[in-house]
């Protein structure tokens, strides 16, 4: 038929009626909007009231100007540094979108003549030109010509689908809602061999692949560290309130007890600001501000650590989530497996399998050489006889099956002996015949060598070729069929090649005598990644379900994941998207804990198990290179996109796994998790901080002072430790012991019953200590006859080394608080530096903070009463073990 495509008017007419053939992309949030969101965060908020509470105080006199300053920097940090880092990480995964984008280019028929131009330009009705190698621009119905279209971008699966014109099909019905129709083809898939001319029906996101990339787009629910710092916020604004409370009522209390009433209202006025104002301190005191600035000081930092492990974060907040994952959707082609075909495995008619061909290694241990005579023929019968080509350094053209025999070849040093000059003809593959074939001189007779389905070449094979050359009488073709049987439940795709006398006529059929002599069998598969097993089995370890999701055959699928680790017992359910689809949600729900494999998946499938695995509450993560992975990869907790995947799956991820490994994965779950950790361990350090504050805040009028602490010493110990443990504990190194533990529950608690033992007897421990120089006699006398402001700065500087020293107990829950000290230089310096400032504040603080200068003898003591911190919390841990 004539083709000429559209005219300049039609073109314009069409744009206009029926739109561009661009993707729609949701506008990302501008920073000014992050920053803006970020306020939101319930612990910000509770700063924000603390903030407002220390200006109204500084106006009224009762508070220093660098008390509301301090807040609003703790503010401005935590937020601004979560905000700024994560609209980078978009910034930068836009980037590498837009820089494939501007990279696209189609073929068009316009005019009669053939232009290139950019996918986005193309029209419906446009005629595209679709060689081996194109990426569909659009969906459409195929006009003249036939090729093999790669559709793993959709459907998952590495086997291509013929598709071919209608032109002499008129009567030929298809549906093409059904991927495997014959005629029609879907954007974003690739041409893999052949030529055709493709008739565009519709564009941009009315396309199959705009659809999926829409519905990817939707919002998220909020993540597992969200959900506990909720909680948090909560619990300790409940925490200082009733603090602040109790302070102000132990105060009056106290003074009517005491007989120490004023006498006058001024007086009274007087005594309730006082107790107000330690009281508001109190609260903001509660409220460890390092917190939020700690989350987005670790997710900014990881975020770099990952980004040179080839993990790309997009969304910052999915390495937290990574750390929770309790279950892992994955991908099998490109993620489990090497997403490309590879020959692992050649055996003779005898099923002896050869040791290697040329430089290809295929056998480590038994196994047979192979001779010069050998080689040639099998360069001939697979290489020759082959619809690829060796390039430069890459392969080019072909089907998948033939590009991975030349790549074998080519590993093997050996495609410069395919000669195609000496082929006096082609008979290329079609499903009809399951075979192709090339004739060629040798020895002045026409000999033919044939490559195709083992079921269709063995009937004809009489005999085989030895390894050394020599022809044997086939004698085995029942034991051949049980190898080809054990290699197709391997998931192996196999071929036989062979040679005979004949010819290939001009209308390119082969034909021979009928009998032929068999080369060999070859077995090619998408193997599994060389990491993929290990890797696996630590994310089993780390107790993390891992699902593997594929549109492949059961058989194969199983294959792969009884290889691969995921299957381990007969208790592991495999299911097909057929028996799924039987199943009602609470049967799934039921089985959910048992999956391990998923075959002949859809996609709507995928986005239907992360449902049901919500639904009952697990944290989920999903991995995936496809337009029909994206809707799934928005919905889950964490999305894992690979590199090598499409622009869609990769804006629907959280995460872009840029070397598409499975280990990369485990290395994000690891980052996950240390953040994790690092917020527990703060959290230890900080709570009992504020709890020992509040304890000796309210226990000291109790006794008989009523101003233990002041109001500027809380806030610089706040201060100071707040923003520097943050630093600290942000440094704190990823340990593999972390793999070992099972994944921390959506719902948990993020501040645990031990965690809260810990702080609540340490807390406990440094009230005691600090009090005691003030009340209990025999500590009292070892400071000599000195004021009460002397001892109340002595108590001050016993309280902050005493919490200094408790953030090595805060840093791990082993006997041995030292541990991996060594990897965490920053934890030191910070220690270092508290004590430094400490003795700063005391030393020089005078009336301002109300301490003297202490002598050498009292700043022993009080380092020998505050390091006793460290041996009882060693002791607790001995008998809580």
């Amino acid at each position: 038929m004539s083709l000429m495509g559209l005219s300049s008017a039609e073109i314009e007419e069409r744009r206009a009626k029926y739109g561009s053939n661009s993707l729609t992309q949701l506008e990302r949030d501008s920073l000014l909007k992050k920053i803006f969101q970020g306020f939101k965060d319930p612990m910000i908020m509770i700063l924000l009231v603390a903030l407002i509470i220390q200006g109204v105080l500084y106006f009224m006199g009762q508070a220093e100007w660098f008390e509301p300053v301090g807040i609003m920097v703790a503010i401005l940090i935590a937020n601004g540094v979560a905000s700024v880092s994560e609209y980078n990480q978009e910034g930068k995964a836009v980037t590498l979108r837009n820089d494939e984008a501007a990279k696209d280019i189609t073929k068009v028929l316009r005019d009669g003549e053939l232009w290139e131009i950019p996918v986005s330009d193309v029209v419906a009705g446009d005629i595209v030109f679709l060689q081996a190698g194109d990426r569909l621009p659009t969906d459409g119905l195929l006009v003249e010509g036939s090729v093999h279209i790669d559709q793993s971008v959709l459907n998952g699966e590495t086997e291509e689908i013929l598709k071919c014109s209608v032109e002499d099909a008129e009567n030929d019905t298809y549906d093409i809602d059904d991927l495997l129709n014959p005629h029609y083809a879907y954007r974003g898939t690739v041409v893999c061999s052949g030529e055709a001319y493709l008739e565009t029906n519709v564009v941009g996101d009315k396309t199959l692949f705009g659809q999926l990339a829409l519905e990817a787009q939707s919002t998220s629910r909020r993540t597992p560290l969200q959900v506990k710092l909720d909680k948090l916020a909560h619990h300790i604004s409940a925490f200082g309130y009733i603090g602040a409370i109790a302070i102000v009522l132990g105060i009056l209390i106290k003074t009517f007890v005491t007989g120490e009433t004023p006498d006058n209202l001024w007086g009274w006025v007087r005594l309730i600001i006082d107790a107000v104002t330690v009281a508001v301190t109190v609260i903001v005191c509660a409220v460890p501000e390092g917190l939020p600035m700690l989350t987005s000081m670790l997710l900014s930092v990881q975020s770099l650590k990952m980004e040179k492990d080839n993990v790309l974060v997009k969304k910052i907040n999915g390495i937290e989530t990574s750390g929770s994952l309790s279950i892992l959707f994955s991908d099998k082609t490109g993620t489990i497996t090497e997403g490309k075909l590879s020959v692992v495995d050649i055996a003779l008619g005898d099923l002896v399998h050869l040791k290697h061909i040329g430089n290809l290694e295929l056998k480590s241990n038994e196994g047979t050489e192979a001779s010069g005579e050998y080689i040639n023929k099998f360069i001939k019968a697979a290489g020759l006889n082959n619809s690829a080509h060796a390039g430069a350094d890459s392969v080019i053209g072909g089907n998948s099956t033939d590009r991975s025999i030349i790549k074998a070849l080519m590993d093997a040093g050996l495609t410069d002996a395919i000669n195609r000059d000496e082929a006096l003809g082609f008979k290329y593959f079609n499903s009809r015949d399951k075979y192709s074939a090339v004739a060629v001189n040798e020895d002045d007779k026409c000999i033919c060598y044939l490559k195709g389905a083992p079921e269709v070449m063995l009937e004809k094979c009489h005999q085989y070729l030895g390894a050394d050359g020599t022809i044997h009488q086939l004698n085995s073709v029942n034991e051949i069929q049980k190898y080809i049987d054990n290699q197709a439940a391997r998931s192996m795709r196999l071929l036989a090649v062979a040679y005979g006398a004949g010819h290939v006529s001009e209308h390119g059929e082969a034909e021979n005598d009928g009998s032929l002599t068999l080369i060999g069998i070859i077995s090619i598969r998408d193997n599994l990644r060389s990491e993929a097993i290990g890797a696996i089995r630590e994310v089993q370890n780390a107790g993390v379900q891992v699902v593997m999701i594929t549109g492949d055959k059961r058989e194969t699928a199983v294959a792969i994941a009884k290889e691969s680790g995921l299957i381990h017992s007969e208790d592991d359910v495999v299911l097909t998207s057929g028996e799924m689809k039987k199943m009602s949600d609470d049967e799934l729900k039921n089985i959910l804990p048992q999956l391990r494999v998923v075959a002949r998946a859809l996609p709507t499938d995928k986005s239907r198990l992360v449902n049901i695995a919500q639904e009952l509450d697990m944290v989920v993560g999903m991995t995936g290179d496809g337009v029909n992975d994206a809707p799934a990869l928005k919905k889950a907790e964490v999305g894992f996109a690979m590199g090598s995947g499409t622009e869609v799956a990769k804006e629907a991820g959280d995460i872009t796994i840029l070397d598409d490994n499975f280990r990369s994965i485990v290395k994000a779950i690891l980052y996950g998790r240390s953040i994790f950790k690092s917020i527990r361990k703060f959290l230890i350090f900080q709570l009992t901080v504020n709890v020992a504050a509040v304890l000796v805040c309210f226990l000291g009028p109790m006794l008989g002072e009523n101003i233990v602490l002041t109001v500027i010493q809380l806030l610089l110990i706040n201060l100071a430790m707040d923003t520097l443990a943050a630093i600290a504990y942000g440094s704190e190194p990823a340990l593999q012991e972390y793999m070992l533990e099972k994944p921390v529950a959506r719902q948990e608690n993020i501040v645990t019953k031990k965690m809260l033992t810990q702080v609540i007897i340490n807390a406990l421990v440094i009230t005691v200590i600090c009090l005691s120089i003030l009340f209990f006699e025999p500590v009292r006398t070892l400071f000599g006859d000195v004021t009460v402001t002397y001892l109340k700065s002595a108590l001050f500087a016993t309280f902050m080394m005493a919490i200094t020293f408790n953030g090595f107990n805060a840093r791990t829950d082993h006997i041995n608080v030292f541990e991996h000290l060594g990897r965490n230089n920053t934890f030191l310096l910070v220690s270092f530096a508290i004590f430094a400032m400490q003795w700063v504040f005391v030393e020089f603080g005078g009336e301002v903070l109300s301490v003297e200068p202490l002598s050498l003898q009292t700043w022993l003591i009080c380092a020998f009463m505050a390091i006793l911190v460290i041996p009882v919390d060693v002791i607790r841990r001995i008998i809580t073990r």
